[in-house]
């Protein structure tokens, strides 16, 4: 995989969930929290815009190879967002169980933030160095 790829699918992910926060935040909100008030929509707006602004953030990196020192503000954004997310989520399961759509969330979180973290600590992928002819310490 390249980082680019990552990239990509990362902005599309945080797109995708961040528009649907955005404009249909009491559904989300009502599946995932069963016990936030509807006048809480706006926390879920909120989510939403901050995942749009990393996810325009990603589109805009999106031909960038990512990981260690390169692109550190995006990989560090990321790493940051999914963990923090992911820590969030496994907390809430612990406290009110695991419902379907918490676990998926938590899943696709952790993955992203083990990821991510491997970019901000070890560097770019293998194939990343492979195209652009650095040698394998990525130096």
């Amino acid at each position: 995989m390249r980082s680019t790829q990552l990239t990509r699918v990362s902005a599309i992910l945080l797109a995708l969930t961040g528009a649907a926060f955005l404009f249909a935040p009491v559904e989300l909100l009502a599946r995932i929290a069963p016990e936030v008030p509807a006048s809480a929509a706006w926390l879920g707006q909120l989510l939403g815009a901050a995942w749009l602004g990393l996810a325009t953030m990603n589109w805009l990196s999106r031909f960038t190879m990512v990981g260690g020192i390169y692109g550190r503000a995006i990989v560090s954004a990321n790493a940051a967002a999914y963990f923090v997310s992911a820590m969030v989520m496994l907390s809430a399961a612990r406290r009110v169980g695991f419902t379907t759509s918490m676990l998926v969330i938590a899943i696709v979180t952790v993955v992203m933030a083990a990821v991510y973290g491997y970019l901000l600590f070890r560097g770019p992928f293998a194939a990343d160095r492979v195209a652009t002819g650095l040698d394998a310490t990525g130096a």
